[in-house]
C-alpha cells in the first residue's frame, strides 16, 4: 500500500527503497500471473505446489542454522535469553514459537521471548507502519535489558525491515549474539550478524505476499532452531517432551502416556509415580526406573544437567 500523510495524500516512502525491486520476494512469479483466471482446484495445486520448495530452500541453509542453534544452546547455558525480533508475519512467528517453549519445554517465559513492532496489539491489528522505526527496536531491545548472555534474533524477510535492523544494532551495542533470517539476498552493505540464515523461497504466489512461503520457510527454522537447542538442553529423554508442563487434560495425559512407555509402569501406576514426583516427568522417569526416592532422583538429575539418559547412565555406573 502507498504510504500516506497524515493528511491522506501520498508521500514517498521515508527511506531509500531503491533496492527493494530487485529483492527475491518482490519479484512476481511467473507461474502464477494468470491465478486470477484459475479454479479453486487450480490454485490449490498451484499454492501446493510452491509450497513443495521451501523445505528444499531450508535445508540449503542446514550448515547456517546449526551454527545458529550451538549459539542459542551455549547462551541459553549460560542462563541467557532467546529474543526475536520481527515487524508482520515475521514478528508473529517468533512470538508464537517463544510462547510455544514453556508448554512444550518446560522451559520459563523469559528464557525465549518474541518482540514485535508495534507491541502486543499488532499480533491481532497489523501496524505496518511500526515496521519503519528502527528506533523503537533499539528501545524495545534496550528495555529488556539486553546483555552478553543474550541471543538476539532478527526476522526480517526482506532484509531491510528498520526495527529489527535498528534491534540488531543495538544488540550488538550491548555485546549479545545476533542471527539474522532472511528470504532475499541483503541489498548493498552485507548486514552484520554473527550467523545469517538465508532461504531463498523464490518469488510468492501473490507478489510480495511474505506471509506465505518465507512465512513457511521462517516458521520451519524457527522450529529447527528453538526444538534443537531445547534438546541440546536436555529437555527430552529419547524423542518425548519430559520437561513439559502439564498445565492441561491433554498435557497431563501425555506426562502419564510418557512414563509408561519409558518404565513400563500401568497408567494408574504411572499418575501415581507422577504425583510423587511433585508432577515433573523428568523425575518420576528416573525414579520408576532407579528405584530411588524424589530427593535422590532430583540429585541425580541435576549432577547430571538434567539430562535423564546421563543420570540413568549414572546410577547403573553406581
Amino acid at each position: 500500500m502507498a504510504p500516506r500523510r497524515s493528511d491522506g495524500g501520498w508521500r514517498p516512502p521515508g527511506r531509500d527503497m531503491s533496492g527493494m525491486g530487485s529483492l527475491a520476494t518482490e519479484q512476481r512469479n511467473p507461474r502464477s500471473r494468470e491465478i486470477d483466471t484459475m479454479s479453486p482446484e487450480e490454485l490449490v495445486e498451484l499454492i501446493n505446489s510452491e509450497d513443495r520448495g521451501v523445505a528444499e530452500a531450508v535445508g540449503r541453509e542446514s550448515h547456517a542454522i546449526a551454527r545458529a542453534v550451538d549459539l542459542v544452546a551455549d547462551r541459553l547455558r549460560r542462563g541467557g535469553r532467546l529474543l526475536y525480533v520481527g515487524a508482520g508475519t515475521s514478528g508473529r512467528l517468533g512470538v508464537l514459537d517463544a510462547a510455544e517453549c514453556p508448554p512444550t519445554f518446560g522451559s520459563d517465559p523469559e528464557m525465549v521471548q518474541g518482540l514485535i513492532a508495534g507491541g502486543y496489539d499488532a499480533l491481532v491489528r497489523a501496524r505496518e507502519g511500526a515496521e519503519d522505526r528502527a528506533e523503537d527496536g533499539a528501545r524495545d531491545l534496550a528495555d529488556r535489558g539486553v546483555g552478553p548472555d543474550d541471543v538476539v534474533f532478527g526476522i526480517a524477510t526482506s532484509g531491510v525491515t528498520p526495527y529489527v535492523l535498528g534491534a540488531l544494532e543495538e544488540a550488538r551495542r550491548a555485546g549479545s549474539a545476533t542471527v539474522l533470517l532472511s528470504c532475499a539476498q541483503a541489498v548493498g552493505e552485507p548486514l552484520a550478524a554473527d550467523v545469517t540464515i538465508t532461504p531463498i523461497v523464490g518469488p510468492e504466489v501473490v507478489t510480495g505476499s511474505t506471509r506465505m512461503k518465507a512465512g513457511t520457510a521462517t516458521k520451519l527454522v524457527l522450529n529447527t532452531v528453538t526444538t534443537s537447542a531445547m534438546i541440546l538442553l536436555g529437555k527430552t529423554y529419547e524423542n518425548l517432551m519430559v520437561d513439559l508442563s502439564a498445565t492441561c487434560d491433554k498435557l497431563r495425559d501425555r506426562a502419564c502416556r510418557i512414563l509408561v512407555e519409558t518404565t513400563g509402569v500401568d497408567y494408574e501406576g504411572a499418575k501415581r509415580v507422577i504425583d510423587r514426583a511433585g508432577g515433573s516427568v523428568k523425575t518420576a522417569i528416573v525414579m520408576e526406573k532407579s528405584g530411588l526416592g524424589r530427593v535422590e532422583a532430583e540429585e541425580l538429575l541435576k549432577a547430571s544437567g538434567g539430562f535423564v539418559r546421563k543420570a540413568l547412565e549414572a546410577r547403573r555406573e553406581g
